[in-house]
């Protein structure tokens, strides 16, 4: 029986599986995506609709804006997995190994050319991680904690992954704050406050319920690893058939 998660809302009310999280972050990651791809180059996409807060809104802006609720998300995920799974190692394994294997369709997605000065999200939930290790290895050692939180914040730095250090900060604002939903999300909605459609993504972790969900078994799981970056590939693709064959 899973056990009682803390959140905002009251326990009847969350309805969301890990499962439902997945499948939220990758929708809102694809919309993103689609835009940042496919409609950057589509003028119709372009053309002003309305004005909110002063702000003029397009397609593009919308798909843009609809997708920064994904990285918010995947950031929960990440630590839901670093805190069950059964083996760390193998866990980490994945994500540096996804990492490398996303980073030529992220270049080809941001300068249609193998080299891009910044690198792919996977990236940053990798330094995230090793932070996540790093400080419950070291729980009885706050100064080894601190030597590896900031060694690692210093490589984020010169990464320049995507979300960049900023990212990395937010990750160990969920960690820190994992056993309090309200401040989780009052605080990293504080940190986001250049991204602030991000915050939105903080409803849904907050409707999570602690349980696992429909999607099960490896197949599964790896799905969601392979789905960045084959569909960044098929987008890329997709650009080059629509605009600049």
């Amino acid at each position: 029986m899973n056990a009682s998660v803390d959140s905002v809302f009251p326990e009847k009310y969350r309805i969301l599986s890990g499962s439902a999280l997945k499948m939220i972050a990758v929708i809102t990651m694809l919309i993103d995506h689609i835009g940042a791809v496919l409609l950057s180059m589509y003028q119709p996409a372009q053309k002003i609709l309305f004005t909110l807060f002063g702000r003029e809104y397009n397609v593009y802006l919308i798909f843009r804006d609809i997708g920064r609720a994904a990285f918010p998300i995947f950031c929960f995920l990440l630590l839901e997995g670093f805190r069950h799974t059964r083996s760390r190692f193998l866990y980490g394994r994945n994500l540096l190994l996804f990492a490398l294997l996303s980073e030529i369709p992220w270049n080809l997605m941001f300068t249609n050319t193998l080299r891009y000065e910044r690198q792919n999200v996977f990236f940053t939930l990798f330094l995230g991680y090793l932070a996540f290790c790093a400080i419950e290895y070291f729980q009885t050692r706050p100064s080894m904690q601190l030597f590896c939180i900031l060694g690692l914040l210093v490589v984020s730095i010169f990464l320049k992954a995507d979300y960049g250090w900023r990212g990395y900060i937010f990750l160990l604002i969920m960690y820190y704050m994992r056993n309090d939903k309200p401040g989780q999300a009052i605080l990293g909605s504080c940190w986001l406050y250049y991204e602030w459609r991000a915050s939105f993504a903080f409803l849904s972790i907050n409707l999570y319920n602690g349980k696992r969900g429909f999607i099960r078994g490896k197949s599964a799981k790896y799905f969601f690893y392979w789905f960045y970056p084959v569909h960044i590939i098929g987008l890329v693709i997709l650009r080059q058939l629509l605009f600049l064959s």
